[in-house]
């Protein structure tokens, strides 16, 4: 590039017939303050998207992922939605915030509205629809089973209306995807990351002499919010069973707490490690902002919870060439290969999860193996750019109907 006398930039001829090839906008919608899986992979698309064909711009929050898509000078739109709930008030509130929408989707003269998860979509759905544009729902949850007979029809009869809303549907895992009542719209791409950042050689050390964790010691973990459908607690348990067969492993739970409520299941998390007696060797770090140096620190990644709608942690374990170790429900089964990548365990079965830990810090070339195997998994069918591609060809083929 080059300024003129005026210091107006020049960009060469190149750079401008490249800029003038065609491209669409889409106002992508996002509904959570904090920074949760979804939101990360909302932010990896985002950033990966490719710009000759496509502009966005995020509608969200205000909160930790504004803050983070402002950061990667993403253009950002802040606005307010109301709580969730069962009322005349929130149909009022949120018919006025699919306005704001709506409205906003014709000031970035967006040629399509993208709703990452459910609570986006009701509002981005009916904004769509009013400003007359094609509407894309990112489902990356299970849908809430509810109980009482009222919610129940109430809740099927909204997943019909988005599922008849939507231009297109798109599901990051097939578990995800048998949910949804939306045949012929569905269209299934996994979640990705920056595989590349992932270095399997990263030296763990440090991460261990910072918690106090000796070097030549077995070190299994997890990582994941303390939630109580993240399974720290069989977690735990699985540690007892593991430490009467071998008493030097450590454990180590990456993850904090984001909202109060969290705070008193912390706190149980803590108390059960106390009264289990492996206190000594289970190591809480809290929320981390990069779980690449914990990740190389462990010998065996461990996925302890309930079902997953994905589960990005366990593609992270595996671009860090650590074998993971999970139960084989939700998404789990279509990232982990068993005895290929990792270890796949009846659902539930805290004894079983043991086992299959144990067998792997006795063996390491199986260890290694399968470190190896995960990491070559995750360059072939996880990265973000494969990712961002097919979500792309979803949009084009919706937008060009």
């Amino acid at each position: 590039m080059r300024a003129d006398k005026n210091n107006t930039i020049r960009q060469p001829a190149s750079d401008m017939i490249q800029k003038s090839a065609p491209f669409r906008s889409v106002l992508f919608v996002d509904h959570a303050p904090v920074l949760g899986g979804a939101e990360q992979s909302l932010l990896l698309l985002l950033q990966y998207l490719d710009r000759a064909e496509w502009q966005p711009h995020l509608a969200c929050v205000p909160g930790q992922l504004a803050d983070r898509a402002m950061r990667a000078g993403l253009p950002c739109h802040l606005f307010s939605l109301p709580r969730l709930r069962r009322s005349p008030r929130f149909a009022a509130d949120g018919a006025r915030s699919a306005r704001q929408l709506a409205r906003l989707a014709r000031q970035v003269q967006a040629n399509a509205i993208y709703a990452n998860t459910v609570r986006a979509a009701l509002y981005a759905a009916p904004a769509a629809r009013l400003a007359k544009r094609p509407f894309f729902w990112h489902m990356r949850d299970f849908w809430l089973s509810e109980t009482k007979p009222r919610h129940i029809r109430a809740d099927t009869a909204v997943k019909r209306l988005l599922c008849a809303s939507a231009t297109q549907v798109i599901a990051n895992s097939h578990a995800v995807a048998q949910q949804l009542p939306c045949a012929g719209k569905t269209a299934v791409v996994h979640n990705g990351i920056e595989v590349d950042k992932f270095d399997p050689r990263l030296d763990g050390r440090p991460f261990r002499a910072q918690h106090g964790i000796p070097e030549d010691t077995p070190l299994v973990g997890m990582v994941g919010r303390l939630r109580p459908w993240k399974g720290q607690l069989p977690f735990l348990h699985m540690a007892t069973h593991i430490l009467r067969q071998q008493p030097e492993v450590y454990f180590v739970v990456v993850g904090g707490a984001n909202f109060a409520v969290e705070d008193d299941y912390a706190r149980q998390v803590t108390h059960l490690a106390q009264e289990l007696g492996i206190a000594g060797q289970v190591v809480f770090t809290g929320m981390l902002d990069d779980v690449r140096p914990p990740l190389a620190a462990m010998d065996v990644f461990v996925h302890p919870g309930e079902p997953e709608p994905f589960g990005l942690v366990n593609i992270e374990a595996m671009a860090m060439a650590r074998p993971v170790v999970a139960f084989a429900h939700g998404a789990l089964p279509e990232i982990v290969q068993n005895n290929v990548t990792g270890l796949l365990t009846p659902p539930g079965s805290v004894p079983a999860l043991a086992e299959a830990v144990i067998g792997l810090l006795t063996d390491d070339e199986k260890r290694r193996q399968m470190g190896d195997n995960g990491r070559r998994r995750a360059e072939t069918h996880f990265t973000i750019q494969r990712t961002a591609r097919e979500v792309g060809k979803v949009m084009q083929r919706g937008v060009s109907r």
